[in-house]
């Protein structure tokens, strides 16, 4: 081997350092918007702003903020003006680059809670949506002893549930007539605020010529807009004013031609005098807007649920249950494997569908013991759906063998297909080497009190146990389980060939641990191997603690059961209005961003099947679903309900984030609570003439999302929302799309009114397959009962 020059090799050396430099100093992940409170104080952890290998940043001084920066630490505390209100930005320095990060402020209601019972109580506490339904965060106070108990909270405007909390009973306002369902067998009380700011503004999106983006701001303010009132971003830097041009309502922006093909995100919002509008995400790819011709990002995925042993069985020799006098096959092994779902990947289930993204149960090896579940009537259950781990780096062998899994993910691959992991962080079974050899990375059954620390899902969250044999590891007090379970997930990813992780148990799971396996993906995946791993977690709360844990420092998104909790009543239930779903859905946009990687669902492996509601089986306030689906499980008797369940697949893949089916409910599987919910999946001549329609119909709705841009990058725009018709027009810079929802039992006349500046001529009904004309910005519909109409606008 020759010598190497060593002047040549300083030379190279020299050559490189200002690159190394750069990447240890470049933000490419695109900073989210900030949500502060005006005058108010918040700390923000750097890290899940944006990667860094090593953060020497700095934060100048910006007028409307004061920022500290503790580097040892690793967080931002910012405070905004007192009098500031509306969305602006602060900036960070990083090596020899500025960014900019959004910025919202908002004033906080003072809202006046008031609670005069039948009877004196000892102690009355106030919870809901708000505070995470803490139980004993808001105590309420009798002031004059007059039995009058009262507490005041400061809430930003939307909707809220709530209730009282009398003596350990939950009581709802006996003076707010407005309920609802809780999906557990209660009601809630509702309280909506409304904005302070009354006025209407969105931000509309128009045309684009090469560089040039063009909008159109709706608004009844009476105000001249000038650039001063648009605020816009390519990936993290500001656009200067001066690329700004007003005509009117009609506002132009020419994005700076460097760097414009290497970004990834245009962004834009107005601002009059602290109403602000929609925030416009406009996902780029090679300098032009995401489209059907771009390559595959996670905002077209469609995701399929499946339960890996109640799918499909592709290798008899490994059905094995387990044996048990006590035992039902419920709550057995049935025999689906990974080569029943390679099988049916090959066969082409999947891409008849149109989905193309599989989230598959964990696949972990489980005990090979039954186990009693604590709570009453104590039955019998083994690890069939794989959430009982014993082992960190082998396969369930009733599933198939290692190779198996991988020939899974590989076939998928062949297909167009990713693979999502089901990864349990929480906990494992009692019989796991590490609980065994590692009792000290888990936390203790017993509390101080003497109580069991089983179930306490809200006041023990990060330690609580879910059952005796399953400890939770106490992240909090042991570094060495973080990094060991960390490092194991990143293991199954490289081992496997996996694109990403559904992630079980989120919010019981504290935030270090996130953030310690999010920075290991991304310094030994994304960044070295040009991969981006999606992950999506699984937490059922507030708002506020679902976002928590979404952000880059951490989770990309978390299933959306707020969202699916409204829109559940309001299908179901004939007397809601879409107007509460449209306001659910608006709430979700201004927490996670117009464009965004949230997970819709219809139902799932911990929810009753929809269809059991659809079909009258189950109501919304029921709580004995888990004896029903036990003692009389649930069938479809009326040939309507798989209508409604067409419907809300409508919805689901027609509004913002990804749509997520459990598997059977393409073609309407009902169940009650689980496992009724997790029964045998069934295909062709299995499925009868109502199942095997409904399964084509939510195929072509499917494959409509998929081949319209607008259905999976637009904005969001609400056009009429009562209690029977709900319609929303989806825009990107490509297409428009409007939705037109029906859930009544009667056919209907839509007369909907379009906005003038779109010059709407005609729509073409995407199913149906016919036109419509468009007059004076009028068009008129007649929707089907049950029905649902998904027309392009030209």
């Amino acid at each position: 081997m020759k010598k190497i020059n060593k002047l040549y090799l300083i030379l190279i050396l020299m050559e490189f350092a200002p690159f190394a430099r750069a990447q240890k100093s470049n933000i490419t992940d695109i900073i989210p918007p900030l949500k502060l409170i005006s005058g108010a104080a918040d700390t923000v952890v750097v890290s899940d702003l944006f990667y860094l290998p090593e953060y020497n940043v700095t934060f100048p001084p910006v007028k409307e903020f004061k920022t500290e920066y503790n580097k040892e630490k690793g967080i931002l505390v910012i405070t905004p003006s007192e009098s500031f209100e509306g969305i602006s930005s602060i900036e960070v320095k990083s090596g020899a680059d500025t960014y900019s990060i959004p910025v919202y402020v908002r004033k906080l209601a003072l809202i006046n809670f008031t609670f005069k019972p039948a009877k004196k109580y000892k102690s009355v506490f106030l919870f809901g949506s708000f505070n995470n339904w803490n139980r004993s965060a808001v105590q309420m106070k009798d002031e004059n002893g007059q039995g009058i108990y009262t507490a005041s909270v400061s809430l930003e405007p939307g909707r809220y549930e709530y209730k009282f909390y009398a003596d350990g009973e939950e009581l709802i306002d006996p003076a707010n007539k407005e309920t609802v369902p809780n999906g557990l067998g209660g009601i809630n009380s509702v309280l909506n605020i409304p904005n302070s700011h009354s006025g209407k503004i969105f931000l509309h999106k128009l045309e684009m010529n090469g560089s040039l983006f063009t909008f159109y701001l709706e608004t009844d303010q009476s105000v001249k807009i000038t650039p001063a009132n648009i605020i816009a971003f390519l990936d993290n830097k500001r656009i200067n004013s001066g690329q700004v041009h007003i005509n009117g309502n009609r506002i132009s922006i020419d994005l700076p031609k460097k760097g414009l093909k290497e970004a990834k995100l245009f962004r834009a919002a107005a601002d009059i005098e602290g109403l602000v509008s929609n925030m416009q995400m406009v996902p780029l790819s090679k300098g032009k807007p995401e489209g059907n011709s771009a390559p595959f990002s996670w905002y077209d995925a469609s995701i399929y649920s499946i339960m890996i042993d109640r799918f499909n069985d592709g290798d008899k020799r490994n059905d094995k249950p387990v044996i048990h006098d006590s035992l039902s096959m419920k709550a057995n092994y049935n025999g689906g494997d990974f080569k029943g779902i390679t099988k049916k990947i090959n066969e082409g289930y999947f891409n008849a569908l149109g989905v193309n993204t599989l989230w598959i149960s964990p696949v972990n090896d489980n005990t090979d013991n039954a186990f009693r579940e604590f709570p009453p009537p104590h039955r019998w259950f083994t690890g069939y759906h794989g959430y009982w781990p014993v082992s960190a780096d082998k396969v369930e062998e009733k599933f198939g063998t290692f190779a198996d899994l991988k020939n899974l993910i590989a076939a998928a691959h062949k297909h167009n297909i990713k693979v999502l992991l089901d990864f349990v962080s929480h906990h494992v079974h009692q019989e796991h080497p590490f609980y065994k050899e590692h009792p000290d990375w888990f936390g203790k059954l017993k509390l101080p009190d003497g109580r069991l620390n089983l179930r306490l899902w809200d006041e023990q969250r990060l330690t609580t146990w879910f059952e005796p044999y399953m400890p939770s590891f106490d992240f909090q007090h042991s570094k060495e389980a973080v990094e060991v379970m960390s490092n194991n997930a990143v293991w199954w990813l490289k081992s496997t060939g996996a694109d990403g992780f559904r992630h079980d148990a989120v919010k019981h799971v504290p935030n270090n641990f996130w953030r310690a396996l999010t920075r290991k993906i991304k310094e030994k995946i994304d960044i070295p191997l040009h991969r981006n791993v999606y992950q999506i977690g699984e937490t059922f709360g507030s708002y506020d603690l679902v976002n928590s844990y979404i952000n880059n420092g951490q989770l990309d998104a978390q299933f959306n059961f707020e969202l699916y909790n409204t829109a559940l009543s309001v299908f179901i239930d004939p007397s809601r209005s879409f107007s509460d779903l449209n306001n659910e859905i608006k709430k979700g946009l201004d927490v996670f961003g117009t464009v965004n990687l949230m997970g819709n669902i219809m139902d799932s492996h911990d929810k009753n099947r929809y269809m059991a509601y659809a079909d009258g089986e189950i109501t919304l306030n029921q709580s004995d679903a888990i004896e029903l689906g036990w003692n009389n499980p649930p069938e479809v008797e009326h040939a309507t309900s798989y209508e409604k369940g067409e419907l809300y697949y409508a919805y689901m893949f027609t509004v913002p984030g990804l749509p997520v089916i459990y598997y059977g409910s393409e073609f309407g599987m009902t169940g009650a609570a689980d496992p009724d919910n997790r029964r045998m999946m069934r295909f062709g001549n299995d499925l009868n003439g109502n199942e095997k329609k409904m399964l084509a119909k939510v195929s072509e709705i499917v494959k409509i999302r998929a081949g319209n841009s607008a259905l999976r990058y637009g904005d969001y725009y609400p056009v009429t929302a009562d209690k029977d018709i709900f319609a929303y027009i989806r825009s990107d810079f490509y297409e428009r799309v409007l939705v037109v929802l029906n859930k009544s039992e009667e056919e209907k006349d839509a007369d909907l009114t379009l906005p003038s500046f779109y010059k709407t001529v005609s729509a073409y009904d995407l199913a149906a397959k016919t036109g419509y004309k468009v007059k004076g910005n009028i068009i008129h519909l007649k929707v089907k009962p049950r029905g649902w109409m998904i027309l392009k606008l030209k």
